[in-house]
């Protein structure tokens, strides 16, 4: 193959580069607004599938984001690749801010104040009653915080779609022109 590596990365190099870039967070950052922007689709898509990316991103349910924001962004319409995208906002520096934004928000809509929680997970991670007690009110926090940060990133992603899109319009047009 053209583009291989010689020497495969291990388990532990691809989560490592998983959780920490290789270049930096800026980078990676950067790569990702550019990603977004390049998109074909119409700016209100692809605002919306960033949108439900970042929405779902606010979820404590990590395994299945990327799944999920996919089937949220087709059902409302958005587009998918944005979605998809959208969930890199949630991320090893976002998520502690994630999880305690909705489990505040979720105590206070179930009623309880900051209340301690103790959780004893010495017996396995599956075990629901011991866990209900935490994802419950992050799960109900999930939504009032995840719609807020949807609706903050739509507002921040159409107008650059929308921009980048009319740009690279005249600039092709531009070329043609010039080539005729």
């Amino acid at each position: 193959m053209l583009f291989r590596r010689r020497k495969a990365e291990s388990f532990f190099e691809r989560l490592r580069v998983h959780l920490w870039p290789r270049r930096s967070w800026s980078r990676s950052t950067r790569y990702i607004v550019h990603r977004v922007r390049r998109l074909s689709a119409t700016p209100h898509a692809v605002a919306l599938g960033f949108a439900a990316g970042v929405f779902v991103s606010a979820t404590p349910f990590i395994g299945f984001h990327m799944v999920l924001a996919a089937l949220t962004a087709w059902i409302i319409g958005g587009s998918i690749v944005a979605a998809v995208l959208g969930t890199f906002v949630g991320n090893p520096l976002t998520y502690p801010l994630f999880w305690v934004s909705t489990f505040e928000v979720g105590s206070l809509m179930l009623g309880g104040g900051s209340n301690k929680l103790h959780i004893d997970l010495s017996e396995g991670i599956f075990q629901t009653d011991q866990l209900w007690p935490l994802l419950k009110p992050m799960t109900l926090g999930a939504l009032p915080v995840g719609i807020a940060l949807a609706a903050l990133s739509y507002v921040l992603v159409r107008p650059a779609v929308n921009a980048y899109q009319h740009r690279r319009r005249a600039l092709i047009s531009r070329r043609e022109a010039m080539e005729v």
